[in-house]
């Protein structure tokens, strides 16, 4: 399966202005930068840029909600917003799911995406008080309970949690996803998705590959994997060891390689399909796309690159107590 690229490189392609965010909404914040308000006041570019990523071979599309949560809309003063952004996003991507499905019979799916909000329950922000936390586990599982349930309500298939630089948020993401669960007495399939934060393999609460899958195994997700953190290159040794360890769909979707001297991305699209093919060749994912600095090419190269070749095999349960810290620990 191929999933969509970034809408942050899709939308600084559009070169709005404050006015087109703010559109006719009444807040006194600033809200250029604010991407996912354009859910409300740009629903048409919103869905062209889905329709670009559905031409170029997407089949799976994650909604543009990456900070359509309270912590990270409290920085625009659009906190009441919260559900009125993600409804709106998952509605905007499930008619154009549909009706690209109505139109060939390719089934599409789409992934309600909750980004890792600016605040950690992990680490402090304050270098002479290391108990301090700017919000409790309960507090942030309620944030994403709220965009979790707009976001079912507008009709996703998934929940993904994507980016993850602090396992507990995750854990905090997907008791909400859970809690969700319950309450409406249906299966809600969570993908989840870490980021690393440097070439060693861990993300920003220290946690290495195989000590975060376990952290979240009995989550049971529907996916596992990698995304944003580096390019392809950079990122396939910690591919390999997520694939030969994890009992889960892998998905991963990395950037157009390493970004230059200005935060750009250089990588070409068939540079970035040529090294997916080699995974994809490896046997090493099940479901690919692109983040930062990808775009519909690059998605269409990528689906060049993995058409015809075989999904990865899932490997099998073996059972064993499984510990995790910073490390893994594994006793047969």
């Amino acid at each position: 399966m191929v999933k969509d690229g970034p809408y942050g490189t899709a939308i600084q392609a559009l070169s709005l202005n404050e006015s087109d965010y703010r559109g006719s909404l009444t807040v006194a914040h600033d809200q250029k930068g604010n991407n996912d308000i354009l859910n409300l006041t740009r629903p048409q570019a919103i869905a062209g840029i889905a329709r670009a990523y559905i031409e170029a071979g997407a089949d799976l599309l994650a909604t543009n909600t990456f900070n359509a949560n309270a912590i990270s809309q409290a920085d625009y003063g659009t906190e009441a917003l919260v559900r009125d952004i993600n409804l709106a996003a998952a509605r905007i991507l499930r008619a154009e799911a549909d009706a690209a499905t109505a139109e060939d019979g390719w089934p599409r799916f789409v992934a309600g995406a909750l980004g890792p909000t600016n605040k950690t329950l992990s680490l402090s922000p304050r270098v002479e008080d290391p108990g301090f936390r700017e919000v409790d586990f309960d507090g942030m599982k309620s944030v994403y309970r709220e965009q979790i349930d707009a976001l079912l309500d507008g009709g996703v298939d998934f929940i993904l949690i994507e980016t993850v630089f602090d396992t507990l948020n995750a854990k905090a993401a997907a008791f909400a996803a859970m809690e969700a669960e319950e309450a409406r007495g249906v299966r809600v399939p969570v993908m989840i998705s870490l980021t690393l934060t440097d070439m060693a393999g861990r993300n920003l609460s220290g946690q290495t590959v195989e000590a975060f899958w376990i952290s979240v195994q009995h989550v049971r997700p529907l996916t596992i994997g990698l995304n944003c953190s580096f390019g392809a290159t950079e990122l396939r040794p910690h591919v390999q060891i997520l694939a030969a360890q994890a009992d889960a769909l892998l998905m991963v979707y990395p950037n157009a390689g390493l970004p230059n001297a200005f935060g750009g991305y250089d990588e070409l699209p068939d540079t970035t399909g040529r090294l997916i093919h080699e995974w994809a060749e490896a046997g090493l994912i099940n479901v690919v796309g692109g983040c930062c600095g990808t775009t519909p090419a690059h998605i269409a190269a990528i689906s060049r690159a993995v058409k015809d070749l075989p999904p990865r095999p899932v490997p099998g349960h073996v059972p064993a107590l499984r510990l995790s810290g910073l490390e893994a620990a594994v006793f047969a």
